[in-house]
């Protein structure tokens, strides 16, 4: 890995110690060049007109997508962003009153409000899995559950929002697809983190975003769906016309593959930035990315416990690129805003984006720093040293 051709590639590196990466990520040269050529193009001729003339590019970001996560190009759908992925699979499924959801007590808070929601409004029942003593969804506790719940649909987040733990996705693929039970899998802080094979996982939908770890833009995401989704003939409950076609006055026919879950309106540059970020991060090897960023992390983790009064919350068998902490006497978003005007990037949580976790921790909330591949030890330790110098007595 260049590292010093990489941060060339990276120009708000020259800018700012960048360690926000679980919300957004600096996009690097290519991934910005393919937005902004395409936004100039919509400028100049239009934006129908651009749409037809990148049309190859467009295929080419489904085929990068689709490579980036082991499948073909047509099992994923561009998403206007992850949230719009999710739901739209969660609406594909034909709940009914009494039927269970099973999840974990570590989905994105998102997440946990929308099967509330349809518990509200369906009657659906919410099992959240239990922990295992070492953190994580208990494996034994999700397969009692699979087996003797029958859940209409299990749904994960493999790395939650506010916390370094890695979820095993891939242990909880194979228990769904033994019992042929639907697994919806929120990728977003993993894709582009690490590597991802939708087969392996064994999910029938991932939804993941384009701005975090993968390094594209805001305001992008995808959905990957599987074959066995499209062989039940699962479709998004609210279809547009460019996810099916109305064939008769009464009938209308979805699109066979994934572009079922599309709507017709897309800031095109934002799918073609996507494809790029997707490229970008297969050339630089998602293997070694993975390995650099939790390095990295692992770095911070050690020397975040070793300063006064400062925890550190992560709790897995396996932990990622996300590290949290909580820091006596200081509220996290003062210390993100104090961090940020010496130039460091960094985010903070309140209890109200990871209820269940923190209740359980006993924190109102956390300092979260995300390194990436890109960062460098000595951004680390600058961090470090700004952090020791604020929260110093005085």
């Amino acid at each position: 890995m260049n590292l010093s051709a990489l941060r060339a590639d990276t120009p708000g590196a020259a800018e700012r110690v960048h360690l926000n990466n679980a919300g957004a990520a600096l996009m690097p040269t290519p991934v910005v060049r393919a937005v902004v050529d395409h936004v100039e193009l919509e400028a100049r001729i239009g934006g129908y007109e651009a749409a037809d003339e990148v049309a190859p590019g467009i295929e080419r970001a489904y085929a990068d997508v689709a490579a980036l996560l082991g499948t073909t190009p047509d099992r994923v759908a561009f998403m206007e962003h992850a949230t719009a992925g999710f739901v739209a699979a969660l609406s594909a499924i034909p709940f009914r009153p009494g039927d269970v959801i099973a999840t974990t007590r570590h989905d994105y808070v998102s997440n946990q409000i929308q099967y509330l929601s349809l518990a509200e409004r369906f009657g659906v029942e919410v099992v959240r899995v239990p922990d295992a003593p070492e953190g994580g969804v208990d494996l034994g506790a999700m397969e009692a559950t699979i087996h003797r719940r029958r859940p209409k649909l299990v749904a994960v987040t493999h790395i939650p929002t506010n916390s370094g733990l890695v979820q095993d996705v891939a242990s909880i693929g194979a228990m769904c697809r033994a019992r042929d039970v639907p697994f919806l899998v929120d990728a977003c802080q993993s894709v582009g983190q690490m590597p991802l094979d939708v087969e392996a996982i064994g999910c029938d939908f991932l939804s993941a975003t384009a701005r975090k770890f993968l390094r594209g833009p805001r305001g992008a995401g995808f959905l990957y769906v599987s074959d066995r989704t499209l062989d039940r003939g699962l479709e998004p409950l609210f279809p547009d016309l460019r996810g099916a076609d109305m064939v008769a006055g009464n009938i209308y026919q979805p699109a066979p593959d994934a572009r079922r879950f599309e709507s017709w309106e897309f800031q095109w540059g934002l799918v073609l930035g996507t494809g790029a970020a997707g490229r970008y991060a297969m050339d630089v090897g998602l293997e070694g990315i993975r390995d650099r960023a939790r390095e990295l992390a692992g770095r911070l983790r050690a020397s975040l416990a070793e300063l006064p009064g400062v925890s550190v919350l992560d709790r897995g068998s396996e932990l990622g690129a996300i590290v949290t902490a909580s820091v006596s006497g200081h509220d996290p978003a003062a210390l993100v805003r104090e961090l940020r005007r010496r130039g460091v990037n960094t985010s903070s949580q309140t209890r109200l984006d990871a209820v269940l976790d923190y209740d359980e921790k006993g924190v109102a909330g956390a300092l979260r720093v995300s390194p990436h591949y890109y960062n460098t030890v000595d951004e680390v330790e600058t961090f470090l040293g700004h952090l020791a110098e604020i929260t110093s007595p005085r």
